[in-house]
C-alpha cells in the first residue's frame, strides 16, 4: 500500500510543479486537508477540501515564480508516507531565490491524498508518524 501512496505523492508533486490543477485535484481526496504551521509560514492556516487546496496553491502562485516541491527522501509509515521536502522558488516581484526544507506526513484514502501535515524538520515529521529514525 505505501509504495502506491509514494507513487501517488510523487505524481501529485509533479502536477503541482507543472501547475496542472486538473491533475492535482484528480489526486486529492474531496476531503483533503493541509495544515501549514506558524513556524513555516507568515500566514499559517488549515486548508480543507478542493476549494481550500485551490486557495493554498493560488497563494503560492500569486507571490512566487518557479515553485518546485522537491522530495529528498520518503519513509514508509504504514498507512502514511513521511517525506523530507525541499521547496525552491523565486519572489514574483523581487526575483529573490527562496529555499525551505521541512518534513511532511501524508495520509491517503481511497487511493488519493487525504491529509498533509507539515513540520519544521523531517525528524519532527518522523516522530509524528511514529517512526523513531529513518
Amino acid at each position: 500500500m505505501s509504495t502506491e501512496n509514494i507513487d501517488t505523492l510523487r505524481e501529485l508533486l509533479e502536477a503541482f510543479n507543472s501547475g496542472d490543477l486538473e491533475r492535482i485535484f484528480g489526486l486529492l481526496h474531496p476531503d483533503f486537508e493541509v495544515e501549514v504551521p506558524p513556524a513555516l509560514s507568515a500566514e499559517p492556516d488549515t486548508y480543507r477540501g478542493h476549494d481550500g487546496a485551490r486557495r493554498y496553491f493560488e497563494s503560492f502562485w500569486d507571490t512566487m515564480d518557479e515553485i518546485r516541491f522537491r522530495p529528498e527522501r520518503f519513509w514508509d509509515a504504514g498507512e502514511s508516507v513521511v517525506v523530507a521536502m525541499r521547496l525552491t522558488a523565486k519572489g514574483r516581484r523581487t526575483a529573490i531565490a527562496v529555499e525551505q526544507r521541512f518534513g511532511q506526513v501524508w495520509s491517503f484514502r481511497d487511493g488519493k491524498a487525504a491529509r498533509a501535515r507539515t513540520y519544521p524538520s523531517d525528524a519532527e515529521a518522523l516522530k509524528a508518524a511514529g517512526l523513531a529514525d529513518g
